[in-house]
């Protein structure tokens, strides 16, 4: 109906490959902690040559309709979130999100950020693998013992998680996905729904800071998302509900998976440097250091 009264129909003769990438895309973005924008990014910037900022604004303009639709269905089934991480998450995200629209976005280079963002996730399936060779370490439905500490770390991963946002589109639905699981123990199929409603959340306070406070959303992505909205609103609820009767092992397949693929396209596609290797390494190895640092406070 809105591409109806749009009148942007003729857009899906170009933009068709959108559509394709987002019907995975979305699924993707229901089943696990990774984000729509967490396939977007890397396809449209890796795979299709668009500008990062125009990725990362349609990143933000589909999420907040696919991962809504994917959390009102989470609504809809009675999927358990861990509610204190949607509050205190979302308050510290709202402002990492405009940090990293209005400041951080504009210090890193194209190729940076592209590279920035399959490293930072590269980095946290590593820390994820170690923390899951225990296959008997107990996981829980909520934060045991909830306190001043617990608010703190979660503002704090949201204010991290938002500004990665700002810069690639997605980013706090897997780093407080990755402080719930490694640090405070929660079960993967408790985190993951958790981490489809906060990024739900971050992306339209990113989209409507953008619109309304800043310049706006790209010309192209708007064009992008009216190709895309059709499919999200029904490919993200198939992946909330996908995944609820899946295992935790399956879960955590599922993300070793896609984020290896997401690396390797990387280091295929980008024109590497020495000095782009040199920067991938160093963010590999303090993500490394501060995913495993958050599995150390989980003992």
């Amino acid at each position: 109906m809105l591409i109806s009264l749009t009148n942007n129909w003729p857009l899906f003769l170009t933009e068709w490959p959108m559509s394709v990438t987002m019907a995975f895309g979305s699924f993707i973005a229901g089943a696990t902690s990774e984000g729509g924008g967490a396939v977007a990014f890397p396809v449209m910037t890796l795979g299709f040559g668009i500008a990062p900022s125009v990725a990362r604004d349609f990143s933000l303009l589909i999420q907040s309709v696919g991962m809504m639709a994917a959390a009102f269905t989470i609504y809809c089934l009675r999927i358990p979130v861990v509610r204190q991480a949607v509050l205190w998450s979302s308050l510290g995200g709202v402002l990492g999100v405009i940090l990293g629209l209005d400041v951080v976005s504009h210090l890193l280079p194209p190729v940076y950020a592209k590279l920035f963002f399959v490293s930072t996730w590269f980095s946290f399936a590593g820390a994820l693998f170690w923390i899951n060779q225990d296959r008997d370490r107990p996981v829980y439905d909520t934060i045991q013992g909830f306190s001043a500490r617990h608010v703190l770390l979660l503002f704090g991963t949201g204010i991290a998680g938002g500004m990665v946002s700002g810069i690639v589109g997605s980013g706090l639905d897997i780093l407080t996905f990755a402080l719930l699981v490694l640090a405070f123990r929660i079960d993967e199929k408790i985190a993951t729904p958790t981490s489809v409603v906060l990024m739900g959340i971050n992306a339209l306070v990113g989209v409507l800071w953008r619109e309304a406070v800043t310049t706006g959303m790209a010309e192209e992505a708007w064009n992008y998302w009216y190709v895309c909205v059709p499919i999200v609103v029904l490919g993200a609820p198939a992946g909330a509900r996908f995944i609820y009767r899946r295992s935790r092992q399956f879960i955590v397949g599922f993300l070793y998976l896609s984020i290896f693929v997401q690396y390797l396209a990387a280091l295929l596609i980008l024109p590497l440097t020495a000095a782009l290797l040199v920067f991938s390494a160093g963010v590999l190895v303090l993500g490394l250091l501060g995913f495993r640092y958050m599995a150390y406070l989980g003992h």
